[in-house]
């Protein structure tokens, strides 16, 4: 049962928003499990050239949305809500204790400015107000490089390897936030509540609060999945 929201599609140039077409349409069960996907059939579906519909299929199959058959091709694959809540409870557990062991560790000055500097472009990409297009694979970027920074700060193979195998499971992986390209207005609302968690938890690791950057990860993992229907 591939449905965790409903997501409305927008055409939009190459690149980003590839990525995130062809994930709302698995979301929303245009593509339902079983189907198996081909980059011509999506190029020509979607009116792009084959190179970014292949990343794009590369990073859905990484993310535990597609998997493969055969040598070469690759299916949807079948997940349920519960599949989902249960990779997005775990890697905020898992997140959480690697920001807990950076605190308590005493993050040093060069996480803190990685840190910053990410949200400093989240600032940038909010500042205007609203969102286009292009701010989905931005943002996909910058949170990307604030996750694996935390992550890396653990100094922890165990929680590090934990993570990327929890990361293949559909949705878990921080990369894999969903955002509505059809409803830029009330994404932007979305980003804007996952900056601030980005900077509550940049203050919480230079004021050395494991405890309270631990709350603060365990409630970012549900960014994704759940603020949607709040917002």
């Amino acid at each position: 049962m591939n449905s965790v929201s409903d997501p409305i599609d927008a055409d939009e140039p190459e690149g980003g928003s590839v990525l995130a077409r062809l994930r709302q349409r698995i979301i929303r069960g245009e593509l339902p499990p079983g189907t198996r996907v081909t980059e011509d059939a999506l190029a020509e579906s979607l009116g792009v050239s084959r190179t970014p519909v292949r990343l794009a299929l590369r990073s859905l199959e990484q993310e535990g949305l597609l998997t493969k058959t055969g040598k070469r091709g690759l299916v949807v694959r079948a997940f349920s809500t519960d599949d989902v809540m249960c990779a997005v409870e775990v890697r905020g557990a898992l997140e959480g204790l690697a920001a807990r062991r950076a605190a308590e560790r005493g993050p040093d000055a060069a996480l803190l400015a990685a840190l910053d500097e990410t949200v400093q472009r989240g600032r940038a990409l909010l500042a205007k107000g609203h969102l286009v297009p292009a701010d989905v694979a931005a943002w996909g970027a910058l949170n990307s490089d604030f996750h694996a920074a935390l992550v890396a700060a653990a100094g922890s193979p165990v929680i590090a390897d934990a993570i990327a195998r929890n990361n293949h499971l559909p949705f878990a992986s921080a990369d894999s936030i969903t955002l509505d390209i059809g409803a830029l207005d009330r994404e932007y609302d979305k980003l804007r509540v996952a900056q601030v968690h980005h900077e509550l938890v940049l203050d919480a690791l230079r004021q050395r609060e494991g405890a309270r950057v631990e709350a603060l990860m365990r409630e970012h993992a549900w960014i994704g999945v759940r603020y949607g229907r709040l917002l």
